[in-house]
């Protein structure tokens, strides 16, 4: 990898792909639609020699292209909400596509579990069928199909597939973002569908190492990549180790069907959520075998140590 951009830079997977890319001393462009916020996150990384920021609109060909120039790898980290996914996924991944394709680059793809479907197996092997039965999981599914068409003749795409995520860069669109940082400013807090349920999550800094490991294997290009967590945990022993880190109590509590539709009159992404709470009772878990297999070990924080950095960031910020 000579060089490589990362497309939704100040995301909370595009965050922590641009500083693994400069911890191993890779030069990479952070690109997102914010100057002002793609500077802050120079800053807070002590605006390191080896990154630079372009500032554009991923659903603009001609913006991508401009910016990639130079670059071999582009990180595919933008999303859109829940609530647009319908009408916006799949324009954003073409445009990507056109411009990586253009150029001849190679892609790599951060996307979710959702086009799994429910799980026939345990744990979910990247063999898994593709069976979603909800409208996000087949319109996710629409987007891995995009990735890999067979039209691209000069892009070389990887996808790697992330059960809900946690850490420093995580935000609201993860489930448990809004928890974690309710917790840690020491307010009230929701936790999203049952919190006796034991779910897997993966700490992000965990995910950019494995992510990165994968784009500088030429082999694992026209693949697909599952990057598990560190086990499953449940609701309530997530909002002890995040108590305990913050130092308070505050009352979090559960939000299921009924809630979210409540709550989703006001916050439209949140009514959004309510198809894949399947995820939180009949939650899936990831092999990472083929990762182990090919790349070699997986790295794999505690919930403690994990759960504790991201608190403590929170509070710091």
């Amino acid at each position: 990898m000579k060089k490589a951009i990362v497309i939704g830079a100040t995301g909370g997977t595009g965050a922590v792909m641009v500083e693994e890319l400069v911890r191993r001393g890779i030069p990479v462009i952070a690109f997102g639609r914010s100057r002002s916020k793609l500077e802050q996150a120079a800053a807070r990384l002590g605006h390191p020699a080896n990154m630079e920021i372009a500032v554009g609109d991923a659903f603009r060909t001609e913006d991508l292209e401009a910016a990639s120039q130079g670059a071999d790898v582009m990180f595919h980290c933008a999303n859109v909400p829940y609530h647009e996914m319908a009408e916006r996924l799949l324009p954003l991944g073409e445009a990507v596509m056109t411009a990586a394709d253009r150029l001849g680059m190679k892609v790599v793809v951060v996307d979710g579990i959702y086009p799994y479907g429910k799980k026939q197996s345990d744990p979910v092997t990247e063999e898994h069928p593709k069976a979603p039965h909800t409208r996000k999981g087949r319109i996710r599914l629409n987007f891995a199909n995009l990735v890999f068409d067979r039209r691209w003749r000069h892009a070389r795409p990887l996808l790697v597939r992330l059960p809900d995520y946690y850490g420093p860069t995580g935000n609201q669109a993860s489930y448990l973002g809004g928890t974690l940082e309710a917790i840690a400013k020491g307010k009230m807090g929701f936790f999203i569908g049952n919190m006796d349920v034991p779910r897997e999550y993966v700490y992000l800094p965990d995910a950019a190492k494995m992510t990165v490991e994968l784009a500088l294997h030429d082999h694992a290009y026209g693949q697909e990549w599952n990057i598990p967590g560190s086990g499953v945990i449940s609701g309530h022993e997530i909002v002890r180790l995040a108590r305990k880190a913050a130092g308070v109590a505050k009352p979090v509590l559960p939000l299921g069907r009924i809630g979210l539709s409540v709550l989703g009159l006001f916050v439209p992404v949140m009514k959004e959520v309510v198809e894949m709470l399947y995820l939180t009772e009949e939650p899936l878990r990831l092999s990472g075998e083929k990762y182990e297999r090919h790349i070699g070990p997986i790295p794999a924080t505690s919930y403690e140590e994990g759960i504790a950095a991201t608190v403590r960031h929170l509070k710091g910020r």
